[in-house]
């Protein structure tokens, strides 16, 4: 292929790739959301004093951690309407990378919650604070900021995994590169395209989250 050919296969599939850039950055933000949603309070049950807590928390932790996004993917579009549950393919896409993003969510939270001091904890109790009390006042402020690395690691793996989406007939990154690909049959330059967009999105999401530790270590400092 001849430079100007590749510049042009290049112009001409940019705006239809960008679009799905677009949307993968819309599945990947969405699903962070919903995985913290879910990821929070999961944590807060597995470092529970109470059993009746702990275990639904930890089997959905294990059961999301422990299978494939792929097969995930697949019971929640493709095997839940033979039950009579029925989603839209971005409905199930959002759906199934929130919960798979809210188990690795929860196992950040629960290990930075359990990596504040004990003595913290004995500290509170002395002064009158209940386990809820502690947990909110005192106990997960400092959590969060120990668990900011890992949970931006998590985003920009949702940003990978978005492509994995386009199983469900959802018009992100990979599906509409694959549809360019099966036009032009022109696979090497378009796939190192899409490639370079993820790198893209993920080095943007490595800067937010320099940014945010640095604001939260020197807010730490300040106390």
């Amino acid at each position: 292929m001849e430079f100007q050919e590749l510049l042009d296969l290049l112009r001409e599939s940019a705006p239809v790739m960008l679009r799905g850039a677009g949307l993968t950055l819309l599945l990947a933000v969405s699903a962070m959301l919903g995985g913290l949603v879910l990821g929070l309070p999961a944590a807060l049950m597995r470092v529970s004093p109470w059993a009746l807590l702990r275990w639904p928390a930890a089997v959905y932790v294990s059961a999301f951690r422990g299978t494939p996004l792929l097969v995930q993917l697949f019971v929640v579009y493709y095997g839940l309407p033979s039950i009579g549950i029925e989603f839209t393919p971005v409905t199930a896409g959002v759906l199934t990378l929130s919960l798979n993003a809210g188990a690795y969510l929860s196992e950040s939270l629960r290990g930075a919650i359990l990596a504040i001091a004990q003595g913290q904890w004995r500290a509170a109790y002395s002064l009158g604070l209940g386990w809820g009390q502690t947990l909110g006042h005192v106990v997960l402020p400092q959590a969060l900021r120990v668990a900011v690395p890992s949970m931006s690691n998590t985003l920009i793996s949702l940003i990978k995994d978005t492509s994995l989406v386009s199983v469900i007939t959802m018009t992100e990154l990979m599906l509409v590169t694959k549809e360019l690909i099966s036009v032009t049959f022109r696979p090497l330059p378009l796939y190192v395209a899409a490639a370079i967009i993820y790198w893209i999105l993920s080095l943007f999401f490595e800067g937010l989250q320099r940014r945010a530790e640095r604001r939260l270590n020197r807010a730490h400092q300040q106390h």
